[in-house]
């Protein structure tokens, strides 16, 4: 177990500097895996592999903020500043997005984009991503959904999500067969990220939402997704919660454990008639590139629903994609890990409802986790 443990955290090291909260089931909601022992078997000889999920840093400090720098210059940005970036009429549009999960449902559009039409590039730090976005160098961001708003409140309204391209993508990973819902893990220990990360808002609400005491459920936390991993590496009787792909590559690494929980159906079941979702990731557009280029805006929403769609219809040409763009290093594995993500592009009124509400209750959990204010409506695109 101990030589298990050593080469699981050797394969991790590679993915640890990129942290996690990943993203990818094309449009809208398709169909997941059972959270059972039926689900789709987890990849063996591939799971040394390389992974690069998103980052899940603290609201500050990560994924849910632009970086210091950017944030104190965009305070006082006016309509000028923001065109300063600004391409030609006849210049490519700059896509910017993360080297993981929420690019994967981007990938058949940019093998697509033969005509030069976009401009793709991919960071592995979702700081330098924001950084793009507010220096004017990215005109449309596939980002965190919490970074989102950040970006919105640190620019004074600069920006506009247009799709939501990521829902959720957090499992509980558990060998006990009594866990069916979030009520059963009282009385247990789950290993998580940092306190203040996402996953750790999203545990606590529904830990609170299925009539447990957050002292029902003991929150053990890890600083990164891979030492989580790795805990499920080195023993049998662990329950964890873990985002795509660490949970499909856990898994491999040790077939004792099996989906207990799918975190997005338990938020579908205690949101059942209020619209919000748990969202991963949405793609945003600098409102000054926006207001000159609206056809092209709506042009690539097509073209992004085509590319989801794409994704969940033809799963082997996707994880070679997936390798292609250095996401995950081994098609198998991407296969696997590709039916547990939530690859979509949900735009307009639906849009808005799931992801207002979702930031609402990342907003109660921590105000600054969503930049110290829920976005005004002029933030969704429809």
């Amino acid at each position: 177990m101990k030589h298990i443990k050593r080469r699981f955290l050797s394969f991790l090291a590679a993915a640890a500097a990129a942290a996690s909260l990943a993203a990818c089931s094309a449009a809208g909601n398709p169909s997941a895996p059972a959270e059972t022992a039926s689900e789709p078997s987890a990849p063996s000889a591939e799971a040394s592999e390389s992974i690069h999920p998103e980052n899940t840093s603290k609201p500050e400090a990560g994924n849910s903020s632009a970086p210091a720098g950017a944030a104190d210059n965009s305070a006082g940005q006016t309509d000028t500043d923001r065109n300063a970036g600004t391409p030609s009429p006849n210049a490519p549009i700059r896509v910017g997005s993360l080297k993981g999960p929420t690019s994967m449902g981007l990938l058949a559009l940019m093998d697509s984009d033969d005509a030069g039409k976009y401009e793709f590039h991919m960071v592995t730090a979702a700081d330098e991503l924001a950084a793009s976005v507010v220096s004017g160098k990215t005109d449309i961001a596939l980002v965190p959904a919490n970074m989102a708003s950040v970006l919105y409140n640190r620019t004074n309204g600069g920006v506009s999500v247009i799709d939501i391209n990521t829902l959720g993508v957090l499992y509980v990973l558990s060998a006990d067969a009594s866990i069916q819902s979030v009520a059963d893990l009282k009385g247990k220990t789950v290993y998580l990220t940092g306190k203040g990360t996402t996953p750790d808002y999203v545990a606590r609400y529904l830990i609170k939402g299925s009539g447990l005491d957050e002292e029902d459920v003991t929150l053990e936390y890890k600083s990164e997704a891979a030492e989580v991993a790795a805990v499920l590496a080195g023993r049998d009787d662990a329950t964890a919660l873990l985002p795509q792909p660490f949970a499909t590559v856990a898994m491999a690494q040790n077939p004792s454990y099996r989906i207990a929980l799918d975190l997005t159906k338990e938020w579908d079941l205690l949101q059942e008639g209020k619209g919000s979702r748990l969202v991963t990731g949405v793609t945003i557009v600098r409102n000054a590139f926006l207001e000159e280029h609206e056809e092209d805006i709506r042009a690539f929403l097509s073209e992004h629903q085509a590319s989801a769609e794409a994704a969940a219809r033809f799963p082997e040409e996707t994880a070679e994609r997936i390798v292609r763009a250095g996401i995950i290093e081994k098609a198998p594995v991407a296969e696997k890990a590709l039916p547990y993500c939530s690859i979509t592009c949900i735009v307009g009124r639906e849009m808005k409802d799931a992801l207002s509400g979702y930031l609402s209750v990342l907003f109660g959990q921590d105000p600054q986790s969503v930049g110290g204010a829920l976005p005004g409506d002029d933030f969704y695109f429809e």
